[in-house]
């Protein structure tokens, strides 16, 4: 059994989790998502999106034994005070792309790393700000018939054609992605698990699914 737990059906998070070359297991969280839009704060975000990823990764834990360790993660797209979930159709998202055109905006990312068994362990959330180009409607109607934003926090996807609208990113490019990894490899270690080890005595390609 690996000693990690991917609770996450993101095939970039599994991509990226991959790229560190340690041994891992998907196993889908089963909770019912909350959706709130408009928070009273900065500081209200923060604390939702860090217990969305501690829920997520606490309904999976149960399932694993204790030399397991469960991650989960959420990512969302803050305006203000006010999260861009997911657009419902192709006219919700250039409304939403419309509404972030020459503006820096927030992605966060909370992570959460629970023992299997259903044991505690840490968390953290990290923010990075990405500012968008000032992209006319064509532009951006032409960017989501591509059809990459569906299914994206905020309807873009920096690691696709959306690079074409992103004018500057500050901070981690990864957490945009999904997954934070230099902040996940410290929260790893805390807990034991370490992303130097030898990858040659790893007999797989550094995944299990």
């Amino acid at each position: 059994m690996p000693p990690l737990i991917l609770a996450s059906t993101s095939p970039r998070r599994r991509e990226l989790l991959a790229g560190l070359g340690l041994p891992f297991l998907v196993d889908p969280p089963s909770i019912d998502e909350d959706s709130p839009t408009d928070f009273a704060s900065r500081e209200a975000v923060v604390d939702w999106v860090r217990r969305t990823a501690s829920a997520k990764a606490a309904d999976v834990a149960h399932r694993h034994t204790s030399s397991c360790w469960v991650l989960g993660a959420d990512t969302i797209v803050v305006l203000g005070h006010e999260v861009l979930h997911k657009p419902l159709d192709e006219d919700d998202a250039v409304a939403m792309l419309s509404r972030l055109q020459g503006r820096t905006h927030t992605v966060m990312t909370g992570i959460a790393l629970r023992r299997g068994g259903g044991g505690d362990g840490p968390t953290a959330v990290v923010e990075t700000e990405v500012t968008f180009y000032p992209a006319n409607r064509r532009e951006l109607e032409a960017y989501v018939a591509a059809g990459e934003s569906l299914d994206k926090a905020g309807g873009y996807a920096a690691q696709g054609r959306g690079a074409l609208i992103i004018e500057r990113i500050a901070g981690c490019y990864f957490n945009v992605v999904g997954l934070p990894l230099a902040r996940l490899a410290r929260l790893l270690r805390e807990v034991g698990i370490d992303v130097w080890h030898d990858e040659s005595d790893d007999d797989g390609d550094g995944e299990v699914a």
